[in-house]
């Protein structure tokens, strides 16, 4: 079965792309992120013809997030328990469902913009309530994944020069450890290291980031041992980046038993 993650950066302007992969790689199930658009406008039929059921979770703003099955799933929840409001609203950021035997969680977490601002305190607040839903959620499955885009790079390897991101969201010790404290629940980052070679994940459209390989690895897939086990594959599609009119993140595929 596979798995997989996507900052598709607006479905509307990749709509193309996300449904040219989706017939090429045959996801069973796939989470996306920074929709942009309402659940009303997200192109439901365009997916159900590829055999999709989606289940959506967007205002229409700059986040959103959605899960798309090729098989029904139970319990889809959205957002987390006690998640904090920015400018008054609860954004649509998180999704969740139970798939076969597995409970996924799809999140696009706040990227913060700029230490010390009010989005920073935001997005910290946000990181204990993803750890505290996380903790409810392990008492009820022993099988659970939490993927998706973290605008957080986990150790300096993860970005192409850590001496480039002073005073810079995604690399601070308070993001760090507040990601830290999620996978002290008993998860793991399964992404294998021996993918270190650069495995980055998203690369910025501007300065030809991507040819320079200027790059971070952002988009995680945090998993309990039991579903660690059964993963035969991961990998980064930077082909996908590659393409015209693409995202400015790949997709990160989990294949497992």
């Amino acid at each position: 079965m596979r798995l997989v993650t996507w900052n598709v950066n607006s479905i509307g302007a990749r709509l193309d792309r996300v449904l040219a992969w989706c017939e090429e790689h045959q996801p069973d199930l796939i989470g996306i992120q920074e929709l942009k658009c309402t659940d009303d406008a997200f192109p439901h039929d365009a997916f159900s013809h590829l055999g999709y059921i989606s289940y959506t979770h967007g205002t229409g703003r700059w986040n959103g997030v959605a899960l798309l099955a090729k098989s029904s799933v139970r319990d889809v929840t959205k957002n987390l328990n006690a998640q904090p409001l920015y400018e008054d609203t609860t954004e649509p950021r998180a999704i969740a469902c139970t798939f076969k035997d597995v409970r996924v969680w799809n999140l696009y977490v706040p990227n913060g913009r700029e230490p010390g601002h009010e989005h920073f305190a935001y997005k910290l607040e946000w990181l204990k309530s993803l750890k505290e839903t996380i903790h409810a959620e392990l008492n009820e499955y022993k099988q659970l994944v939490v993927m998706g885009d973290f605008n957080i790079a986990p150790t300096d390897d993860d970005v192409w020069d850590i001496k480039d991101f002073e005073n810079s969201t995604h690399v601070t010790v308070e993001e760090r450890n507040a990601l830290a404290k999620v996978l002290q629940l008993g998860l793991v980052d399964v992404m294998p290291r021996s993918l270190k070679g650069k495995p980055f994940t998203f690369w910025d459209y501007r300065a030809l980031m991507f040819q320079k390989a200027m790059g971070m690895r952002i988009d995680l897939v945090l998993a309990t041992d039991t579903f660690k086990s059964r993963i035969q594959d991961i990998w980064i599609d930077r082909e996908e980046r590659k393409l015209k009119g693409g995202s400015d993140h790949a997709p990160v595929v989990v294949d497992f038993e």
